[in-house]
């Protein structure tokens, strides 16, 4: 079993429709879907706030590479261009962390470094990894630190971009309603 976090983000075009095509996509291994937030950009770029979130998705089959070549595949799907480092982008899929056969995966390939690198950084991801699972860990040092922990550390102003809408996503084909 592989289990992977991904988070989302779009501030290009249809946001929502962007955020959509990831739970559309990968419908038959999604097990779980946050609520959706508005967020500052982050990296110093001007540009237009983000709509991101965070998908918890299950594979028996997938390897954490696997999950890479998906996000970009479905990134590639959404019209990304990779025009300028940290700026705007119609859909943006990182894999954030990957369990496989209850194991954390960690790598430190440039290619795929897991957990991914400033995830204990940002509030974007934190906060709607915690909305859909209030028990998450993230592996650090060694050991796995609680996602709530992390998020109570961050500076304030970083915690206070990011805001919980009333937007959904909804994740078709498990045959279960995961929005939170």
């Amino acid at each position: 079993m592989s289990r992977a976090v991904l988070s989302i983000g779009s501030n290009i075009g249809d946001r929502m429709a962007h955020l959509q095509s990831v739970c559309d996509g990968l419908a038959d291994v999604v097990v779980a879907v946050s609520a959706v937030y508005s967020t500052a950009p982050w990296g110093g770029v001007e540009q237009e706030d983000f709509l991101n979130a965070v998908v918890v998705v299950d594979d028996p089959e997938r390897e954490a590479a696997d999950w890479l070549v998906t996000g970009q595949e479905l990134e590639r799907q959404a019209q990304r261009v990779r025009e300028q480092y940290w700026g705007p982008r119609t859909l943006d899929v990182d894999v954030v962390s990957v369990n496989r056969a209850g194991r954390e995966v960690v790598s430190d390939d440039p290619v795929l470094t897991l957990p991914h690198p400033r995830t204990s950084q940002r509030a974007f991801v934190l906060i709607p990894w915690l909305d859909v699972d209030p028990a998450a860990t993230l592996w650090q040092g060694g050991e796995p630190i609680p996602v709530a922990d992390l998020i109570a550390v961050l500076p304030g102003d970083e915690r206070a971009g990011v805001h919980r809408t009333d937007r959904q996503l909804v994740a078709r084909g498990t045959g279960t309603d995961t929005r939170r």
